[in-house]
């Protein structure tokens, strides 16, 4: 997820901007199956409450359709155009997969061989898995190891900070026992790949796929993307309303998130993942290893009806991409999403089709539907209320969401009291792989801050029991915290769950502090 060609800036001279028109795919007509695609569009953004979109769909090696739709900066009304620049977040874990692919074809590294043997000191707290691990298992999410994203989401560690906070970090399920979504994995495989080849994993996805794609737009940092003349906004939605956010630099967890693109540069993108490894004649990757990263590795259960409805089938996670069916054609995605952008890269391998949708609001259900209408119109299969199907069904999971959020915390107990004075819990706790929180007083309550992230209120519940409130526009807005005291009676301990499908809480030890 790390950007630093500010490529469009250079535009270069006229004759070479010429030769470089000259290699591009020719452009194809719009096919009259799509004549209302626009209005599918346009009703899922009113739908989704969606500030601007852009979308392109490819098939066979040609674009046929590329457009943007609303605004890129909704305060200045200035338009969505297809060089507008939107976060694409995990999309851009299969650029990680697909530069290890490149260096397999030079036989730098295995597939198969544990990661130890090209990082020595690579560790997480499961032995079995620190030993044995291959680059198979980490970019198909099965070491054990959970998201643990408060880590790198609520810190400025560096990569090589992170990759040496792993050893810390608790595993949720046995090595090779099942799917665990972990980011830290995917970053992990770009930190190797670039001390394999002795560079940076930003600089081995800009000469090995950036520029032999012609993706002249595309960068690694929200940083980068400012300073280009046609990037996007981000928005989110608070109580109903767009607003805007502001920018969350996720450099250091880059391998697995913060590539900027284009719908012009993705849809370069999505061509070449349908071919054979190739792009205007040249090799990029062996056809072997492009086929490799598209297939499934690592089934995924437990999924919401959401993604389990209607006509698409099992998935199972590859090296970057989830593969699955769609109505009976084999489809391989993956979606991307950061504080104020959603993505969406759907191929139809079999068929030669692709659709891209870069959108600037976050968490949004809203590309699925369009996918899925713009596939069902080229496939000629009958055209389905998506849109309408997906409204409902957020609608149920919201309400859903709801009950257990009613069932699972304990309501406020009446009449208690709190161990301590408020004072007596202030101090920093610290925990060897999360980092630093910090609680302070303020008048009758607390604050807490993780990190970099905060302060943010932290309101008493009941007993030593603390949560920062709901309505907080922190990204644990409704966690609580419980505090512990030692034999000797003082406060010593917070216990926050800050990685959701762990059993336990995450325990924050109080530094003790020097006695003057």
């Amino acid at each position: 997820m790390l950007r630093k060609s500010s490529a469009r800036l250079l535009l270069l001279l006229l004759s070479f901007a010429a030769c470089i028109k000259a290699q591009a795919p020719p452009p194809a007509p719009e096919p009259k199956a799509l004549a209302d695609l626009g209005d599918v569009v346009t009703k899922a953004m009113a739908e989704w409450k969606i500030p601007g979109l852009s979308i392109a769909v490819v098939q066979d090696g040609h674009v046929i359709y590329a457009k943007g739709f609303g605004y890129r900066d909704v305060e200045n009304k200035l338009p969505v155009t297809t060089d507008t620049l939107f976060a694409i977040g995990s999309i851009s874990k299969s650029f990680t997969s697909l530069v290890f692919g490149t260096l397999n074809d030079e036989g730098k590294v295995d597939w198969d061989k544990p990661v130890r043997t090209y990082l020595p000191t690579f560790q997480i707290q499961d032995p079995i898995a620190t030993d044995h691990a291959t680059a198979r298992d980490l970019f198909s999410h099965r070491t054990g190891l959970p998201g643990h994203d408060f880590v790198w989401y609520s810190s400025d560690f560096s990569r090589e900070d992170l990759f040496n906070r792993m050893k810390y970090l608790k595993s949720n399920k046995e090595f090779r026992q099942g799917y665990e979504y972990c980011n830290l994995m995917i970053m992990t495989m770009g930190y190797l790949e670039g001390r394999v080849a002795n560079t940076t994993w930003e600089d081995l996805v800009r000469t090995r796929v950036f520029q032999p794609l012609d993706m002249r737009n595309s960068n690694f940092s929200v940083t980068d993307s400012q300073k280009a003349p046609d990037f996007s906004q981000p928005y989110e939605l608070k109580d109903e309303k767009v607003v805007k956010v502001p920018f969350k630099n996720i450099d250091a967890i880059g391998p697995a998130g913060s590539i900027n693109s284009s719908i012009d540069d993705m849809s370069r993108y999505a061509i070449f993942q349908l071919g054979d490894g190739t792009y205007n004649g040249k090799k990029i990757v062996s056809p072997a290893n492009l086929k490799l990263v598209h297939t499934g590795q690592t089934p995924i259960t437990g999924l919401p009806e959401l993604f389990t409805q209607n006509g698409l089938g099992p998935m199972t996670y590859a090296m970057g991409w989830v593969d699955t069916t769609y109505r009976g054609h084999h489809m391989v995605w993956h979606n991307g999403g950061i504080d104020g952008f959603h993505s969406l890269l759907t191929l139809l391998p079999d068929d030669k089709t692709a659709v891209v949708v870069l959108s600037n609001l976050g968490s949004s259900v809203a590309l699925e539907p369009i996918v899925y209408s713009t596939f069902d119109r080229l496939l000629a299969l009958p055209h389905d209320p998506w849109i309408e199907r997906y409204k409902n069904a957020t609608e149920k999971m919201k309400k859903a969401a709801e009950e257990a959020k009613k069932k699972g915390d304990t309501p406020a107990k009446t009449g208690t009291q709190a161990s301590h004075p408020l004072t007596d819990f202030a101090g920093e706790y610290t925990n060897p792989g999360y980092g630093i929180v910090k609680i302070a007083q303020q008048g009758s309550d607390l604050t807490i801050a993780i990190n970099k992230m905060g302060p943010y209120p932290f309101s008493r519940v009941h007993y030593d029991i603390f949560e920062i409130p709901e309505k907080s526009d922190s990204r644990a807005a409704g966690t609580r915290g419980q505090f512990y005291m030692n034999s000797d009676g003082d406060i010593d301990r917070l216990a926050m769950p800050l990685a959701p499908t762990l059993p336990e809480d995450i325990v924050f030890t109080r530094v003790t502090e020097k006695k003057k």
